[in-house]
């Protein structure tokens, strides 16, 4: 673990989560973070002190996705409309689920996810075939979440977005 100047604990990614798997995490009232080579300080009690109810927590960190700006400003639709060109038969099954997503202002979880499988496809990670009703959508196939093509195997992509 580094330190600064005055001796204070400057915390990677594995000691965070060591002291919170310790339950220690608690115990400090702000930690020093790197971050792209400049310390940044963050508080631990931020939402200790205010009164917010999980609802309007989850509401408010919802658009918080922690990816590369490249992701943030990707265009999903014409990414996903790449790998499923006007000519292919399963096109009108994509505008249909990608309306749904857009609908449902779920766009920006399409982009984490598509960073998500970059990651771990570069970094060499294995990740599941699939889980549950997510495994109904198409979208998500060729995105590379899962590998059960849904159209091979006649699912609803409702069961997955109701």
């Amino acid at each position: 673990m580094k330190k600064d100047q005055y001796g204070q604990p400057i915390f990677e990614a594995n000691d965070i989560f060591s002291l919170l798997y310790q339950g220690k995490l608690n115990e400090l009232d702000n930690i020093q973070v790197e971050k792209n080579k400049e310390t940044v300080n963050l508080p631990l009690n931020f939402y200790e002190e205010q009164d917010i109810s999980i609802k309007d927590f989850d509401r408010l960190k919802q658009n918080n996705w922690f990816m590369p700006e490249k992701y943030k400003n990707l265009d999903i639709e014409t990414e996903i409309f790449k790998l499923c060109p006007p000519w292919d038969p399963e096109h009108s099954r994509v505008e249909e689920e990608l309306a749904e997503f857009k609908q449902r202002n779920m766009l920006d979880l399409l982009r984490w996810l598509k960073y998500f499988v970059d990651t771990a496809r570069s970094n060499n990670i294995v990740w599941g075939v699939g889980r549950g009703s997510s495994v109904s959508s198409y979208v998500l196939f060729l995105l590379g979440v899962h590998k059960i093509d849904s159209i091979k195997y006649n699912l609803d992509w409702r069961e997955f977005l109701r």
